[in-house]
């Protein structure tokens, strides 16, 4: 026989959330791994509220932003309880719809929940008192390798600490690997690796208040001329998703700096690279210098039309805020936590077979606290589209040298959105 929890309980779990409404269902949008993560999550969620039943519907990742943005335009018509937000995407919806997502706080979010998660997974989901969202992962920065290549030329990981010191440790991989490509990055259709070496260094797009412009300014040029540095040196060479995925498995890439998110990725379509792969920090662009940064990672709001918003607040507070659901997530398909405390977990100091017994998880999410906040502001995607066109052209010889290209970027970025170029 189910227990049911008393109102006394549920204010214990919840801390200051209203412990009414624990019954009832609650919907979920999401897509992909994202939602398998948080199916994973009902089980152990439905042991403390066995009254509330979760349904996570997988409508795939732009079908779930197009059907969210066009639900909030028709006053919440069709949501359902509880949606999924990327961080980059979150402030084009409190800019358009303040009024479609309710402000946490109101459920009992606290300033206590809130100092749970880093400041860079907050930025861009509260705005001045309002949370509208509550950080689910993050993609703290990584270098995965293949050991085996690695050895092969005798390069220690341990010894790259710049990127000029993995320029050089990747001319010596690639001549003791025929075939073998030291890195890959898109540079014809994203900013990707210019974004990540840029929060390494603590430049974005946008200044932290969103309301300046600040691509060009000079951790962001460091950034873009290093790229270039890479790319004339010969030792990455362009690829999008699908092909650096091919790229594992054929072991034709000695390295990939992505997300922690792709861990997750490499294990499951690479089976055949158990043992073989290893992940060190990003390098940096000085001996000393940071090496950590984030690319990508998601949220979860919760609709003003809910009519289960506590139920809805408690599946969050139990999904996110909890090792408990974080860790499932995370030993279940690499999701990677950004609840701090997820870091002492011990599942986190666990050696993992596929790497080669390393415990990649406590290298990956250590960085996580030292991750400078990147906003990405309503007009990201405007920035982004801009920024890639401009990169094109500057590691084609388009531009004498980074700070034009970036100067050209910012100018472009200030005429589409009206804002100033900071000085």
């Amino acid at each position: 026989m189910r227990t049911i929890l008393t109102c006394a309980a549920l204010a214990l779990a919840l801390g200051s959330a209203p412990a009414f409404a624990q019954s009832g269902e609650i919907t979920i949008w999401s897509w992909n791994v994202a939602a398998s993560s948080l199916k994973a999550t009902i089980e152990g969620f439905s042991k403390q509220f066995p009254d509330i039943k979760v349904t996570v519907q997988d409508l795939g990742n732009q079908p779930t932003y197009d059907k969210s943005i066009a639900g909030c335009a028709a006053g919440g018509e069709g949501l359902p309880d509880i949606v999924t937000i990327e961080n980059g995407e979150a402030e084009n919806y409190w800019s358009q719809f303040p009024d479609c997502f309710v402000d946490l706080h109101t459920l009992g979010y606290t300033a206590e929940d809130q100092a749970k998660f880093p400041d860079f997974k907050r930025t861009e989901l509260e705005v001045e008192d309002k949370a509208y969202a509550m950080p689910w992962d993050s993609g703290p920065v990584a270098m995965y390798y293949r050991r085996d290549f690695y050895e092969k030329a005798g390069v220690d990981p341990a010894s790259i600490k710049t990127w000029d010191d993995f320029i050089a440790a990747g001319k010596k991989i690639q001549a003791a690997n025929p075939g073998v490509t030291m890195t890959n990055a898109d540079f014809n259709g994203d900013s990707e690796f210019f974004r990540m070496i840029a929060n390494e260094q603590g430049c974005a797009y946008f200044a932290a208040d969103g309301q300046s412009i600040t691509v060009n300014q000079p951790g962001c040029v460091a950034s873009m001329t290093k790229i270039k540095e890479m790319k004339d040196a010969g030792i990455i060479s362009s690829a999008d998703w699908s092909t650096k995925i091919t790229n594992n498995t054929a072991g034709k890439v000695a390295s990939q700096m992505y997300g922690g998110w792709f861990e997750g990725t490499i294990r499951t379509e690479s089976p055949d690279g158990s043992g073989k792969w290893g992940v060190y920090l990003m390098p940096s662009l000085t001996a000393d210098g940071p090496r950590a940064a984030n690319l990508g990672g998601s949220s979860l709001a919760i609709t003003s039309v809910s009519n289960n918003k506590e139920a809805a607040f408690a599946y969050l507070k139990y999904s996110l805020a909890t090792n408990e659901g974080q860790i499932a997530m995370l030993k279940g398909f690499g999701l990677v936590p950004s609840l701090i405390s997820a870091l002492d977990d011990p599942y986190v100091s666990e050696g993992q077979p596929y790497w080669g017994g390393q415990a990649v998880w406590k290298d990956i999410l250590g960085t996580l606290p030292k991750v400078v906040p990147s906003r990405g502001t309503p007009f990201q995607s405007d920035a982004e589209i801009i920024v890639r066109a401009v990169q094109t052209k500057y590691l084609g010889g388009g531009y004498p040298d980074a700070k034009a290209a970036l100067d050209d970027a910012a100018s472009q970025i200030a005429s589409a959105t009206g804002l100033p170029v900071e000085e």
